[in-house]
C-alpha cells in the first residue's frame, strides 16, 4: 500500500506539472525588467566554462531573479498553512540539510527520506551522464526547474495547492513588484515561481575549504600528516586478499582532485537488509535499479549529519563502520560495495578510520554557511 501511495501521488505531481507549470511569455516586458546578470564567483580551477553551472536559455541567472528566488525559498506561503518554508527543511546554518533524521512537514508530520543538502546542486545538470535522472535521493526531477515545485505539493511536506499559492503571492503588497523586477510582469504564474527558486539554487555554490586550498595550490602540505593518511585511504583500491587496506570511496565520489565528490549516479550502497525504499526504481521501474540512491557530495559533512537517505547513520564513524562491514548483500547491491561483501569489509583499522574522516572534514566551508546573501532576506 505506502508503494502505491507513492506511485499514485508522484502521478499526480507529474500531471500536475505539465497542466499547471506551462512556461509563459511575456509579451510586453514592463520597463521595470532589470536584467542585470548575477555572475557567480567561482574558485581559479574552476575558471573554464566547461566547469560552470549552466542555466537554461529561458532562465538566465540575473539579480532581480535570484534574488526572488532567495526570499521565496524562505517564505511560508508557499505551504498549505503558513508554517514551513523551503529553508525549514533546508537550513542555510547546515550547509542547507537539516539536523535530523526526518523533517518535519506543514502539518508536522515527519518526511520519508533525511533531508538533501543543496550546495553545488546545479553542476548535477551540466555533469549527469543521466539527463532524465537527477535531483531527489531517487531522481525524479529532470531539472532545478521542476524539482522545486514538487516539496510545495507533497501532502507530506508543504502540501500546498498552486492556485492558492498564487493567489496570496498576487495579493501580496511586496510579490507582484518583485516579480516585475524579475521577469517584466506583475502577473505571477507557476513557472516564474520555478525559474526564481531555480536560480536561486544555482548560486550555491561551495569552494572555500581546505581541500579547495589544495585543489588551488597543489600543495600537499596544506593537508595534516592525519589528513594526508585519510586521502590515501580515500583513494586507495582495497585489496584484502592482498593485504592492502584502502577505503574505495573514489569509485562513487569522484577520480582523484574532483572538485565534486561525486559521480552525478545512483548507486545501490547495501544500505537496506529489507527493501522499505526501492529509491530510482520506483521512477524507472527497472529491476537493475532497486534501491539505487543519488551518490550525495561528500564535502561539507560537518553541517549535514545525519547521513544517508534515510538518516540512519549519526555520525561520520558510523558511515565508515558501515563500510567497513560491507552493508547488506542483495542482488541489485553496486559492485564497488558488492566485492567487500565477500571479504569480510574494508578492515580498516581504529586508527585509518579516524585518518579518513579527518580528511573528509578537509572538505568543510565554514564561510559557506555563514554567507549573508544566502540567509533570509530582511
Amino acid at each position: 500500500m505506502k508503494y502505491k501511495f507513492k506511485i499514485l501521488f508522484y502521478f499526480t505531481v507529474i500531471v500536475l506539472l505539465f497542466a499547471c507549470t506551462k512556461d509563459v511569455k511575456i509579451e510586453n516586458p514592463t520597463s521595470e525588467w532589470d536584467q542585470t546578470p548575477y555572475i557567480i564567483q567561482y574558485p581559479s580551477f574552476l575558471n573554464k566554462e566547461s566547469n560552470q553551472v549552466k542555466s537554461p536559455a529561458d532562465n538566465p541567472l540575473t539579480k532581480a531573479g535570484v534574488e526572488l528566488g532567495r526570499k521565496l525559498f524562505y517564505e511560508p506561503m508557499l505551504s498549505v498553512n503558513n508554517s514551513i518554508s523551503c529553508a525549514s527543511c533546508h537550513n542555510s546554518a547546515f550547509a542547507f540539510s537539516d539536523t535530523v533524521k526526518f523533517s518535519k512537514g506543514a502539518f508536522n508530520q515527519p518526511t520519508t527520506r533525511n533531508s538533501m543538502p543543496l550546495f553545488n546542486i546545479a553542476f548535477q545538470e551540466s555533469k549527469a551522464i543521466d539527463t532524465i535522472h537527477r535531483f531527489f535521493w531517487d531522481g525524479s526531477s529532470p531539472s532545478l526547474e521542476r524539482q522545486s515545485i514538487v516539496p510545495i505539493l507533497n501532502p507530506i511536506e508543504m502540501a500546498s495547492d498552486l492556485k492558492v499559492v498564487i493567489e496570496r503571492l498576487q495579493t501580496s503588497a511586496v510579490y507582484p513588484k518583485l516579480f516585475k523586477k524579475a521577469f517584466g510582469t506583475d502577473s505571477i504564474y507557476t513557472s516564474l515561481i520555478q525559474k526564481a527558486l531555480a536560480q536561486f539554487e544555482r548560486t550555491l555554490v561551495s569552494f572555500e575549504s581546505k581541500y579547495d586550498e589544495y585543489l588551488a595550490t597543489k600543495n600537499f602540505n596544506v593537508f595534516t600528516e592525519e589528513e594526508k593518511r585519510g586521502y590515501a585511504l580515500f583513494y586507495s583500491e582495497s585489496k584484502p586478499l592482498e593485504n592492502i587496506k584502502g577505503a574505495d570511496c573514489f569509485h562513487c565520489h569522484g577520480a582523484e582532485k574532483s572538485f565534486y565528490m561525486t559521480d552525478f549516479q545512483f548507486k545501490n550502497n547495501g544500505l537496506q537488509k529489507e527493501l522499505t525504499d526501492s529509491g530510482l526504481f520506483r521512477i524507472t521501474n527497472k529491476t537493475n535499479d532497486l534501491g539505487k540512491f543519488k551518490t550525495p557530495s561528500l564535502r561539507n559533512l560537518a553541517f549535514t549529519a545525519p547521513y544517508m537517505h534515510n538518516g540512519s547513520k549519526q555520525t561520520l564513524k558510523d558511515v565508515i563502520d558501515f563500510y567497513n562491514t560491507g552493508g547488506f548483500p542483495s542482488p541489485w547491491v553496486d559492485p564497488n560495495i558488492g566485492k567487500h561483501q565477500v571479504t569480510g569489509g574494508l578492515q580498516l583499522t581504529e586508527e585509518q578510520k579516524q585518518d579518513l574522516i579527518a580528511f573528509l572534514l578537509t572538505m568543510t566551508d565554514n564561510n559557506f554557511v555563514k554567507k549573508t546573501e544566502f540567509t533570509k532576506p530582511n
